[in-house]
């Protein structure tokens, strides 16, 4: 079965990691940042040798993000989007296919557990299943 594990965060994040530390989020410094992308690029490693890894990526800042919508016409109306106000949005993702919700969870929880700075916050991962059509409930 798929689940598609995200990783939260929100601007102040990135900014962190860029160095740029606010209250709530201390300022990363290279070697933790190191530390980060090190214990991220174990997990994919793991998941590729294992056959569970589907896909994955990092997402660039959520100020780079827009919503899309369409007129009437069908052209597409983009906008900046709520980002500013927004609690925490999608940071990064896998796709897994592994046997079970637990497998998955697992999974989540070793992502969960990469390092970060002392006080950075450090924000759920959401397991959700694919959808394979009916009768493929958790």
């Amino acid at each position: 079965m798929k689940y598609l594990l995200m990783v939260l965060g929100k601007q102040a994040d990135y900014d962190a990691m860029a160095g740029k530390g606010s209250e709530g989020s201390p300022a990363w410094t290279e070697q933790q940042r190191k530390a980060m992308f090190d214990h991220m690029g174990s997990l994919n490693d793991d998941l590729a040798e294992s056959g569970e890894w589907v896909d994955g990526q990092g997402l660039a800042e959520p100020r780079q993000a827009r919503f899309v919508t369409a007129a009437a016409d069908g052209t597409p109306v983009v906008s900046d989007g709520p980002y500013g106000e927004a609690k925490e949005v999608l940071a990064g993702y896998w796709i897994v296919d592994v046997p079970n919700f637990e497998r998955a969870a697992e999974i989540a929880a070793r992502a969960h557990a990469c390092p970060a700075p002392e006080g950075a916050p450090n924000h759920p991962v959401v397991v959700h299943p694919v959808d394979q059509g009916p009768g493929t409930e958790m």
